[in-house]
């Protein structure tokens, strides 16, 4: 039910899905310049028959979201501290069951100097594959690109990050954060 709907939602608005919905690793969201992304991703994921896990600023679980989230897959992440979220996430992903996991890698809908390093740590710790997926307004695509394995080298790593990102504009281009990491610019 919900692949045919979340079809249909994407035909009507004009949108392209591409690529083939990973079963397992961590997703990698970006551009993140809009509200409209996790809808999005969401429409994605559900037309390929997969529901993910995502994590979001636990400030978003109050009120009705506090119902609606948990069950589209959002997990409550304190931004201030991560840790006891990330080391269970990292456990579960280690069980052998199919695990995704989808993160917004700039933390932000806002123009940033860098991306999080979460989603290249998670992938590392668990030994999970990373999974690049996009979201680009100026084209009306989104979808999935290829998958990388972290290694102990971030920036080579980082660096077919970059060349897959890219040409990746976000809903708005002006608010795109560079693909690079802290860790990068020291």
């Amino acid at each position: 039910m919900r692949s045919r709907l979340a079809s249909l939602v994407l035909r009507a608005s004009r949108w392209t899905a591409v690529g083939e919905v990973p079963r397992t690793g961590v997703l990698v969201g970006a551009p993140h310049t809009s509200n409209w992304d996790f809808v999005m991703m969401l429409l994605v994921m559900w037309r390929g028959g997969v529901t993910p896990r995502v994590l979001i600023k636990k400030e978003l679980f109050k009120g009705p979201l506090a119902w609606l989230l948990p069950r589209l897959g959002g997990i409550p992440l304190d931004r201030d501290h991560p840790g006891a979220v990330v080391r269970e996430l990292v456990r579960e992903a280690r069980s052998g069951e199919p695990f995704l996991l989808i993160l917004a890698a700039e933390g932000t809908r806002k123009k940033g100097e860098y991306w999080k390093s979460g989603f290249w740590r998670i992938a590392r710790s668990a030994k999970l594959p990373i999974a690049l997926a996009f979201i680009d307004g100026p084209t009306r695509t989104a979808g999935f690109g290829p998958t990388i394995t972290a290694t102990a080298d971030v920036v080579a790593d980082m660096d077919q990050v970059r060349e897959f990102y890219r040409d990746k504009r976000g809903i708005h281009p002006e608010l795109r954060t560079e693909p690079r990491l802290r860790e990068e610019l020291r």
